[in-house]
């Protein structure tokens, strides 16, 4: 396993995170895989575990906390808020009110007294940069965090935050945890260069396409992935996009034979690659999975097969940028553009 620093904290972590968006009801894993998936990963020489307080609707910090009793001291723990934890439309975003009650809630169900990084799921733009950086900062101060970050924001909203936190004098996000994969290339152009501008270290969430990229989804088979299975319309190759993407895995296929590669240490070893990214994180779903993604742990892909990967999908390229949920709200809101 190698390891890197986390953009400016000092704090070493591994290049693959493992994430636990799997564990529970979305990946239908029982405890009992769970603990065995965690167990597996840090004695692989993974530290840093990432979930949500909406992953199964809180079922995953459960298991986690359940997962790392007795060995919190070995890890990095990291989850996240603002998506919607309830029907009252209080219950989401991040304002102070929510936020300091969604951590209390996160610590309970994780079983300890702080997490080491704790991050905005995603943007509100309900709510101010000095309202949530403020509420932030001072549950930094009081040791309920040790850091926080983002994920999913545009590059335009992780600049405004950096320039919020210097004017506050607040404390800033240290992290950004966007989709990038191989079939999603998009945050090259824009949100890279400002995390790297602004030293925020980078998680990268969905390095296989959502299976995509797993070596399981090939022209000539059936799609039956479990992600497939409750979002069909992901991988309905009648749709442009997925037609797009599947033609892409077919020629990505051919580079990673000739390279004596599996798919899976092609597509974690290229977004390992990248200057800008810290980690990839892996969602396993069983202990199978977890050992054909440890085995991309080392993977350093040579300048001729990421040239290859060039030719195939372009840099700055999103094969299916509707999936990236960093949409500007005023694109997927008619009543925002509208005088």
């Amino acid at each position: 396993m190698q390891y890197r620093t986390l953009g400016r904290t000092g704090v070493q972590v591994s290049t693959l995170v493992l994430g636990a968006m799997n564990f529970g009801k979305i990946g239908n894993t029982t405890q009992e895989e769970a603990t065995a998936i965690v167990d597996g990963a840090l004695d692989a020489g993974i530290n840093l575990i990432d979930t949500a307080d909406a992953y199964s609707g809180g079922q995953s910090e459960e298991m986690v906390g359940r997962a790392i009793a007795g060995r919190r001291d070995d890890v990095i723990l990291a989850t996240k808020a603002t998506l919607p934890m309830g029907d009252e439309r209080n219950q989401r975003g991040g304002s102070r009110r929510w936020l300091v009650t969604a951590l209390e809630n996160s610590l309970r169900r994780l079983g300890v007294d702080h997490v080491d990084l704790y991050q905005m799921h995603r943007w509100d733009p309900t709510t101010s940069d000095d309202e949530t950086l403020s509420a932030l900062t001072d549950l930094q101060r009081a040791g309920k965090i040790r850091y926080f970050g983002s994920s999913t924001f545009p590059a335009y909203r992780i600049v405004q935050a950096q320039w919020a936190a210097r004017e506050g004098r607040l404390s800033r996000y240290v992290t950004e945890q966007p989709n990038y994969s191989i079939l999603q290339r998009g945050i090259e152009t824009h949100v890279l260069p400002a995390t790297q501008e602004y030293g925020v270290g980078v998680l990268a969430w969905s390095p296989l396409a959502s299976g995509w990229l797993s070596g399981a989804i090939r022209a000539d088979q059936e799609i039956t992935t479990n992600r497939s299975g409750f979002m069909q319309h992901r991988f309905d190759v009648s749709i442009p996009a997925n037609r797009a993407k599947l033609d892409a895995v077919e020629q990505l296929a051919t580079v990673a034979d000739e390279a004596g590669l599996s798919m899976i240490q092609l597509a974690l070893g290229f977004v390992t690659a990248h200057p800008g990214v810290t980690s990839a994180i892996i969602g396993p779903r069983t202990m199978d999975h977890l050992s054909s993604q440890l085995a991309a742990a080392d993977t350093v892909l040579s300048v001729d097969v990421l040239d290859a990967i060039d030719a195939i999908v372009a840099p700055g390229v999103d094969l299916a940028a509707h999936e990236k949920n960093d949409t500007p709200p005023a694109l997927l809101e008619p009543a925002l553009r509208r005088r």
